[in-house]
């Protein structure tokens, strides 16, 4: 088979990984003598599984059809599926499942022990003002690796089909605009591998520790999206912090992306406040987003069910760690009313927890296993929690990715269909990104 070229060095390092027992085959490995298969920019796979369409008894959904294929992709798209031909000089996918890259839309790639010496979380006191005080006494040695451990870090995530992420980045007095910096040149040298967008993220508040100036700079750079985090409980009203956020990104074509854990009276305002002013400013609408929105869980049913139709209204998307235990997270009834839910890992291993994965294929499992997601078809819809909204079929069973002109960004695994890959969270193979084997 053959694959994109590889230095020397990276595949010293790819097959040190493979040696240690990371219990994943190497993925498409080089083979010089049939590098001809990729011309130029362009290359094509053969024996890659593809899914077709449904089978039913009855009415019900029982089973997903798959068949092989053959996938062309050029200049990063894909540009024909065609039936398979074993013989054909191409990439051998070995029958492995294609789906949509994965897409972890909520993380903190900028601070992370990842890559580092093991650290448990130290015991919490003082809730989030607490754990700010903490942060601002490590910030400052972790700066000096972050760059190199974001590096491990998305590694990490490619090894789990993630070819794109959502990360925050602390803006704030301690680290001023150095975590973005450093952050920046990770994302810079994995550009051929993985894409970001940014969240410039107040993490010690926006008036608690005096980061508006801060905010305005981090703005004017590229990056996506205006964070926030827990106005009334850090800066002590609500009105205040959201009118700064939300003309900041206005004035600077940004999107909106707030924390908010807040889960009593102050959330469910801070909520009802963002929607109003979504809706009085409707270029916002598709481009805002509310991440952990925990209140959402300790409302009853005919709150959340009026909630969910206002956010879908006011175009707020939800982005959920989907937590469990004491709370949890309305997602049907956000789906139902036509929320926009994405998914991510949130922390890796850093002050805050030590219990992500970086697997967002695990989140869609647990949101399964969580509402009782069991059938084939509501497994198979499930899938597009991990993709952010790409699904190979349609609610039909129409075949609608992969498609000549869409970008080809694919995971490939061990799987028989995408109902199986989320019920038994299948074991990632290999990624695709912009046409690139990368992992």
């Amino acid at each position: 088979m053959c694959a994109v070229s590889i230095s020397r060095k990276d595949f010293i390092r790819n097959s040190a990984i493979a040696t240690l027992g990371m219990g994943l085959a190497p993925a498409l490995p080089v083979t010089a003598a049939n590098d001809n298969c990729n011309a130029g920019n362009s290359r094509k796979w053969k024996n890659v599984r593809l899914e077709t369409g449904f089978e039913y008894e009855e009415g019900e959904v029982v089973a997903t059809k798959t068949e092989l294929y053959c996938v062309e992709v050029t200049n990063g798209k894909f540009t024909a599926i065609t039936p398979n031909d074993p013989k054909a000089n191409a990439i051998d996918a070995k029958g492995w499942l294609m789906l949509p890259v994965f897409k972890d839309m909520h993380i903190h790639l900028d601070k992370t022990f990842y890559g580092g010496p093991w650290k448990s979380v130290k015991r919490r006191q003082g809730g989030v003002k607490g754990m700010i005080a903490i942060e601002q006494q490590i910030l400052p040695d972790m700066l000096k690796t972050s760059t190199a451990r974001a590096e491990k870090l998305i590694e990490l995530l490619q090894s789990h089909g993630s070819g794109f992420a959502r990360s925050h980045v602390n803006i704030e007095p301690t680290s001023k605009l150095d975590s973005l910096k450093n952050l920046q040149k990770a994302l810079d040298n994995k550009k051929a591998g993985f894409g970001a967008e940014l969240v410039a993220f107040p993490q010690h508040g926006l008036y608690y520790t005096a980061s508006t100036s801060w905010m305005k700079e981090a703005a004017q750079t590229d990056i996506d999206f205006i964070g926030g985090v827990d106005p009334y409980s850090l800066d002590g009203d609500i009105s205040k912090p959201m009118d700064f956020i939300v003309q900041l990104a206005l004035d600077h074509n940004k999107g909106i992306d707030i924390h908010l854990h807040e889960s009593g009276e102050s959330g469910l305002k801070t909520v009802e406040y963002l929607i109003d002013r979504v809706n009085e400013n409707p270029v916002l609408k598709g481009k805002t987003f509310l991440s952990h929105c925990f209140v959402l869980g300790k409302l009853d049913k005919p709150q959340q069910e009026a909630i969910a139709d206002k956010l879908a209204q006011a175009g707020i998307g939800i982005v959920s760690t989907i937590p469990f235990g004491g709370l949890t997270m309305p997602i049907p009834t956000l789906y139902k009313y036509g929320v926009n839910v994405a998914t991510g890992n949130d922390s890796i291993i850093d002050h805050w927890n030590t219990f992500g994965t970086g697997s967002v294929l695990q989140k869609a499992n647990l949101m399964v296993q969580l509402y009782g997601y069991s059938t084939e078809f509501l497994l198979n819809r499930a899938l597009k929690l991990a993709t952010y909204n790409v699904l190979p079929l349609d609610d039909k069973g129409v075949r609608q990715w992969p498609a000549a002109g869409l970008e080809a960004s694919a995971v490939l695994i061990d799987a028989s269909c995408s109902a199986e890959a989320v019920s038994r969270m299948s074991p990632v193979k290999s990624l695709v990104y912009k046409g690139n084997v990368v992992y």
